[in-house]
C-alpha cells in the first residue's frame, strides 16, 4: 500500500511513544510504515541518529539546499526543516511514509500531497479534548487560554527533558519556553488533519511503556492510530472542523 501517513503534534505531546507502542502491538502494520527523514538544523537530542530521525545538517547547507526548486524548507520553533519533494515522490511510488514531526511541516506536507494528489492520511495528536477546549476558551474558565497551554506543555517538556539530561542548561529552558510557547498556534491547525485524537499521556508519562500494555489515554490513543491506518472507525477520534472555539482562530 503506497501514500503517505502524517502524525502531528505539539512537542512533547507522545507522538514517538505513540509510534514505538504501534510498533510493539502491531508490528506487521508498523513493517508497512518507512520513516519520512527530513533535514534539520537543530542539533540532536539524546538518542537521536543522523539519517534515521533527522539528516541533521547546518542551517547554512539547509538554506543553500532550499535554492533547489524541488526542496522545501520550512521553519520551526526557530530551527529550519527541509524536504527533497522528487525523493519523496519516487519513494511513494513503491512504499508508503510515515511523517511524525511538528503541525506546522506536516500541514506543508499535507498540501504538497494536495498538489500531487498523493493519497495521505492524517492525524492530529492532541493534549487537550475538544470539550476541554471549549470550557477553557470560555468566559467562566477565567483563564487565559495560551498561559494556560503553555503552562501545560511546560511541565511536560520539562519533565521529559530532566529524564534525558538530568540538570538543565539555561539553552535547554529557553527550548522548553519556545516549544511550550508554540503549542496553542500548533494545536490551532488540529482541524486541518481532519482526525484528532486526544491524549493527555504525553511523552513524559508511565503509562506508555511502564506496565505490560499502555494504560488510560496511551491506550486509547493507540487504538484510535491503528483503527485510522486500518481504515476503520475509533470512538477515540474526534474532528474539530465544524466546531472548534472562536479563541482558536484568532
Amino acid at each position: 500500500m503506497q501514500g503517505l501517513v502524517i502524525l502531528a503534534g505539539p512537542s512533547c505531546v507522545g507522538k514517538g511513544p505513540l509510534i514505538a507502542a504501534f510498533k510493539t502491538f502491531h508490528p506487521r502494520l508498523a513493517a508497512e510504515l518507512e520513516p519520512l527523514v527530513l533535514y534539520n538544523s537543530r542539533s540532536p537530542r539524546p538518542g537521536e541518529r543522523n539519517g534515521v530521525d533527522y539528516h541533521f545538517r547546518s542551517r547554512e547547507t539547509i538554506e543553500h539546499m532550499g535554492k533547489r526548486k524541488d526542496f522545501h524548507v520550512f521553519e520551526v520553533r526557530g530551527d529550519l526543516q527541509g524536504l527533497d519533494a522528487g525523493e519523496l515522490k519516487t519513494t511513494l511510488r513503491t512504499k508508503r511514509l510515515l511523517f511524525e514531526g511538528n503541525p506546522f511541516v506536516g500541514e506543508q506536507l499535507l498540501s504538497l500531497a494536495t498538489e500531487e494528489e498523493i493519497s495521505v492520511t492524517c492525524a492530529f495528536l492532541s493534549p487537550f479534548c475538544l470539550e476541554e477546549i471549549r470550557f477553557l476558551s470560555s468566559p467562566e474558565s477565567g483563564v487565559n487560554l495560551q498561559k494556560f497551554v503553555t503552562d501545560v506543555m511546560r511541565r511536560k517538556l520539562l519533565r521529559r527533558m530532566q529524564r534525558q539530561k538530568g540538570i538543565l542548561s539555561l539553552p535547554d529552558l529557553e527550548e522548553v519556553e519556545r516549544r511550550a510557547g508554540s503549542a496553542l498556534k500548533e494545536i490551532c491547525l488540529a482541524p486541518r488533519f481532519g482526525n484528532v485524537i486526544p491524549n493527555h499521556d504525553g511523552e513524559d508519562s508511565e503509562h506508555w511503556n511502564a506496565f505490560p500494555y499502555p494504560l488510560g489515554d496511551a491506550r486509547k490513543a493507540l487504538a484510535a492510530f491503528t483503527a485510522l491506518l486500518k481504515g476503520e472507525e475509533s470512538p477515540f477520534i474526534e474532528r474539530w472542523d465544524e466546531t472548534l472555539p472562536l479563541p482558536l482562530h484568532s
